[in-house]
């Protein structure tokens, strides 16, 4: 635990509490700039409303709590799981005696089942990616789609950690890559055979001052233009844009794999998932696919009908 600031008083009001928790959940539990940012922002919001966090009582927290309702479970949720820690904090510190905020409601939060496409659906991308490369002439760019696709469906990347990797993180004679992802949490991720294959062709084509594997401009290929371009490749593969992002096949790499056998702890370690109850959303899907399966083919379909 870091050493305690002075007590706040009149003078600084919440904003020393609010940046001596912000530098508390950087420096000591390593949490993501987009994390502090978000906190920063709810708790100088909530300072705002409330007139003030540090004296604040569970009344002017519950009218708070109040004013979210037309907000989304998860804006909500986020909200409160920062007041929770503020008041923790001021708790440890010795500024508070309670923590109000353990006295809000958490609201009820139903994790989406994630969008998936078919082995069969994939196979067509692959099909549109493989053929368009293997063309007399082909121009660099089916090259440089190829290569995207073999790593988002089969490494399950997020779009950024694709986007900017290094020219050299992928060597032809390594099975994996070592990446850092979202808190700085590093992981080794699968690198398949055909897929270093098609990194190796792309490669040729990337100049070699480039710092990027995926060079655009003076930077590297952005999230957005990545979107776009499978999603002009699954147009082209017959499936309907809306069903198609980058994140689509990262799903599609979790659930198959999953559904190959897959086992969920090592799965969690390849999507760099935090906490494996991130993971199991994969089991759900995976489960509805089951029923479904059953549904269609069990012997008693084929009974009911007979009997009717």
């Amino acid at each position: 635990m870091a050493a305690a600031s002075p007590k706040p008083g009149a003078a600084s009001g919440d904003k020393g509490a609010i940046d001596a928790f912000i530098e508390m959940l950087g420096v000591e539990r390593g949490a993501s700039r987009n994390t502090l940012l978000a906190y920063r922002t709810d708790l100088e919001g909530a300072s705002v409303a409330t007139g003030g966090l540090v004296m604040a009582d569970i009344g002017a927290l519950q009218q708070l709590s109040q004013s979210w309702a037309s907000l989304a479970s998860s804006t909500v949720a986020r909200k409160l799981s920062a007041l929770k820690r503020f008041y923790g904090f001021l708790e440890e510190e010795g500024w508070r005696a309670d923590n109000p905020a353990q006295k809000l409601e958490r609201p009820s939060l139903r994790r989406p089942l994630p969008k998936i496409l078919s082995r069969e659906e994939v196979e067509a991308l692959f099909s549109v990616a493989e053929e368009s490369a293997a063309r007399e002439g082909a121009a660099h760019r089916h090259m440089r789609m190829l290569a995207l696709l073999e790593l988002l469906y089969g490494s399950g990347l997020r779009a950024t950690e694709l986007v900017s990797l290094p020219r050299n993180a992928v060597h032809p004679d390594r099975p994996f890559l070592i990446l850092k992802g979202k808190g700085g949490r590093e992981r080794l991720v699968p690198v398949s055979d055909r897929a270093r294959e098609a990194v190796s062709r792309w490669t040729a084509y990337v100049p070699r001052e480039s710092l990027w594997l995926f060079p655009s401009g003076k930077s590297h290929l952005s999230r957005v233009r990545l979107f776009q371009m499978v999603r002009e490749l699954g147009a082209a593969a017959g499936i309907e844009p809306e069903r198609l992002s980058p994140h689509v096949l990262r799903h599609a790499f979790a659930t198959h794999l999953l559904s190959g056998g897959a086992d969920l702890r090592a799965l969690q370690t390849m999507l760099g998932h935090a906490d494996i109850g991130t993971t199991q959303i994969y089991t759900h899907v995976d489960s509805a696919h089951l029923v479904e399966l059953v549904n269609r083919r069990h012997p008693l379909v084929d009974l009911k009908r007979g009997s009717a």
